[in-house]
């Protein structure tokens, strides 16, 4: 086989459905868990944190703006997976849908891309975890010794940022206990956050001034763009959905109202509290860590803002669940293929999840949480997510032209429209990036293909005409 043949070698949809067959993992799910697990992953960081400093900085009012482009964006791009996710129920997310569209290569690459973002994600939301939880300590007059506060740093005494070693370590046990635990824990802890934004949103409606929304659009159309590419780190999660595809007891149904519903519920969300956010608070003040507690506090409400904190908490905690399973699945995916050693695809014959995976996953957020500073690295999260939407929604065009007589169970709405928009708006974000980040991104994609050439396609199940050996 030449080595072209090599890097375009794909699997085709029946090999696939044969695969997940012959090595199973459990199928607890269904549409609420799956819908649960979105809310999960994409309610957390942003709607707590991102929005006063996208407000002040870049939108202002118009921030409710932002937030429409990105989830417009978003919106294209659950369509183009849903209809993936009907018809390829496997685990692997965009990895998987690629490896049938484009081939290995760019599966590789995507897959390289995912654990970018499934990865780092983890590690700056369990960061940020550690951060409300020292916030919430300190109320109670309880402190850490310095240096295990942050991360290492000889300038300011920190060795190890303890709190997001424990969150990450307690996650990774949940996890290898099994999906449905997992889940049952997620909708849980889902429902608290979810009560406590429509608390903010019940209490903090009657403190809004209709004054502070005057200067609507303060920074021009610009910075709505902007805007809208600094909050898109805010929908990241829901693609994480996909990954759970062969934990899900009826896939073609369950998978498109999943991906789908859990968008639309957090869209209208992110929109509700950017309006009374910007209409409790003028805007310029909103630039702080924790703006939906602070906006409370500025209109002496302080009960209520210590239940924001708490639900802080709670809402990156359901984050970092769904990324971290989201990360081991992608692994399990990748190492079933041969492109990562096998460890990561050992399933564990009594929990049917892969628990040394989950554990190596664990250990390596834990690593980079605990050691090292993560701010400039989690910035590529953005452009690495947006890379994988414009492949999937160009993927569903193109497996609709190789593959017409597949059975999609839900089908993408006027193709090629939507995957186009799809592509045009999350491109637009991506030029909306800084350039530093698209640097830094192309390097990461260098490195994967190092290691594509050095290990993957050596192992590569598709070698020379072979599968499952």
């Amino acid at each position: 086989m030449s080595l072209k043949e090599q890097l375009l070698r794909k699997k085709s949809v029946a090999s696939l459905m044969a695969q997940v067959e012959s090595r199973q993992l459990k199928k607890t799910l269904g549409a609420f868990d799956l819908t649960m697990l979105g809310i999960g992953a994409i309610v957390g960081t942003g709607i707590f944190v991102l929005t006063g400093v996208a407000a002040a900085e870049h939108a202002g009012p118009a921030l409710v703006l932002s937030f429409v482009l990105s989830g417009l964006a978003c919106v294209f791009a659950a369509l183009c997976y849903a209809e993936f996710a009907s018809t390829v129920p496997v685990s692997g997310s965009a990895y998987t849908y690629s490896y049938t569209a484009f081939g290995e290569l760019v599966a590789w690459m995507i897959g390289w891309d995912l654990i970018l973002e499934y990865g780092v994600a983890s590690a700056a939301v369990a960061s940020g975890w550690s951060g409300y939880a020292q916030g919430l300590l300190a109320g109670f007059g309880i402190h850490l010794p310095v240096a295990l506060t942050n991360a290492f740093d000889a300038s300011k005494g920190t060795i190890i940022d303890l709190p997001a070693v424990v969150i990450i370590f307690v996650i990774t046990l949940l996890l290898m206990k099994g999906t449905r635990e997992s889940a049952r824990f997620n909708t849980l802890m889902v429902i608290i956050k979810v009560a406590v934004i429509l608390l903010f949103l019940i209490v903090g409606i009657g403190y809004v001034k209709l004054e502070n929304w005057s200067s609507f659009m303060p920074f021009g159309f610009a910075g709505v763009a902007t805007g809208a590419a600094t909050v898109f780190f805010a929908f990241i999660g829901f693609d994480a959905v996909s990954t759970a595809a062969e934990e899900v007891r009826n896939p073609q149904r369950d998978m498109p109202i999943g991906i789908i519903t859990s968008l639309l519920v957090c869209t209208l969300l992110y929109i509700a509290v950017s309006l009374t956010l910007t209409g409790i608070v003028p805007y310029d003040m909103l630039n702080v860590k924790n703006p939906v507690a602070f906006a409370l506090n500025y209109v002496k409400q302080d009960w209520v803002a210590g239940f924001i904190s708490l639900g802080a908490i709670v809402g990156i905690t359901t984050v970092l669940l769904v990324m971290m399973y989201g990360q081991t699945r992608l692994f399990f995916a990748m190492s079933r293929d041969g492109l990562l050693p096998a460890v990561f695809s050992q399933v564990h014959p009594t929990t049917q999840v892969p628990r040394k995976s989950t554990l190596i996953v664990g250990i390596l957020v834990a690593i980079f949480s605990g050691l090292l500073p993560l701010n400039k690295l989690a910035e590529l999260t953005n452009i690495g997510t947006l890379f994988a939407f414009i492949l999937v929604s160009i993927g569903v065009v193109v497996l609709r032209r190789t593959n017409p007589e597949l059975r999609r169970a839900f089908r993408t709405p006027f193709v090629p429209l939507v995957p186009i928009l799809a592509v045009l708006f999350c491109g637009y974000l991506v030029y909306s990036l800084p350039a530093v980040t698209k640097i830094g991104f192309l390097g990461w994609l260098a490195a994967g293909a190092v290691v594509y050439f050095l290990y993957g396609r050596r192992h590569s199940h598709l070698r020379d005409g072979e599968y499952g050996k």
